[in-house]
């Protein structure tokens, strides 16, 4: 089982990297200073932030960027524009005091990011289901214009609380797209077995989904990390800060060191799984099997 899942891990990359991904998330760039050039309010709480005035890094659907905001707090958002334009395109929902500030951001504002990075790669393989809840559409969006692009069969669940909180409902390729109000019924109705489902979207729609899913093919971001369960404590000792920390049963090393310094890179809070990795490490969801953790890096 082990060589079958490497073996599926290898055909995987190879396929995204044939569309023209990046198989994973690897490093971030050197630091970028870009302005905002365009700011426009696309759905109920919801900000679309266009970013240039430089040549850009390519990307391809799924990749993210990280800002590194004025307060020194540091948040990843979606690049959900046209990965031929000549801006990075990112939205933002008001969820907290980082995406506050970047909502608050005004054309000719300069902000400093690092990226794109992609930790959700699209492999470009059909037939493929895209399920998405809110603000989780802004992955998801360049995903299905590639799928478009290239003749796959594809679908799209999208799923709200109101319309009027949907962003880019007027931006998704017509006659595929399922647009729903809550989440009444089954969100794999149009899976094929073998096609590729693509989620991004709040813990209970991933509980959903994975509950319904009957093929391989599933690539999901988180809006939260996993719970914890039968978890117990365990100390993790920050090298480089010289400060050991007790992390209890029921709490992460992530909600522990934050506690500690606020402005470590996390990013499953946003939508994303992989940032807040820190010598192998995701701080996040791994335990170690000592009652030990040594992080040299923090």
């Amino acid at each position: 089982m082990l060589h079958g899942l490497t073996r599926f891990g290898e055909l995987y990359d190879a396929a995204v990297t044939r569309f023209g991904g990046r198989a994973r998330p690897g490093s971030a760039r050197d630091a970028l200073w870009l302005d905002v050039v365009e700011r426009a309010e696309v759905a109920d709480g919801v900000v679309s932030l266009r970013l240039g005035g430089r040549a850009l890094p390519p990307w391809q659907p799924g990749c993210h960027l990280d800002l590194h905001l004025p307060s020194g707090l540091r948040r990843q958002y979606s690049l959900c524009g046209d990965p031929a334009a000549p801006t990075y395109r990112i939205a933002v929902r008001a969820v907290g005091s980082g995406s506050h500030e970047v909502q608050a951001l005004k054309i000719g504002d300069r902000v400093q990011v690092r990226g794109p990075r992609n930790a959700f790669p699209f492999a470009g393989i059909g037939p493929v289901l895209f399920v998405a809840g809110g603000i989780g559409i802004t992955p998801i969006l360049p995903m299905v214009h590639a799928a478009a692009r290239a003749g796959l069969d594809w679908r799209l669940v999208y799923c709200g609380r109101s319309t009027k909180a949907m962003p880019f409902l007027d931006e998704l390729p017509i006659g595929r797209a399922d647009i729903r109000i809550g989440r009444g019924g089954p969100l794999l109705a149009d899976a094929q077995p073998g096609g590729a489902v693509y989620c991004c979207g709040p813990a209970s729609m991933l509980d959903q989904v994975r509950a319904e899913f009957s093929s391989r093919w599933l690539h999901f971001e988180r809006f939260s990390p996993p719970p914890i369960v039968g978890g117990r404590p365990f100390t993790v000792e920050l090298r480089r800060s010289g400060v050991s920390l007790d992390v209890p049963a029921d709490r992460s090393a992530l909600d522990v060191i934050r506690d500690f310094r606020p402005s470590v890179a996390y990013s499953c809070r946003q939508g994303f799984c992989g940032t807040c990795e820190v010598g192998g490490v995701r701080i996040c969801v791994d335990r170690p099997s000592s009652d030990r953790l040594v992080l040299e890096e923090l």
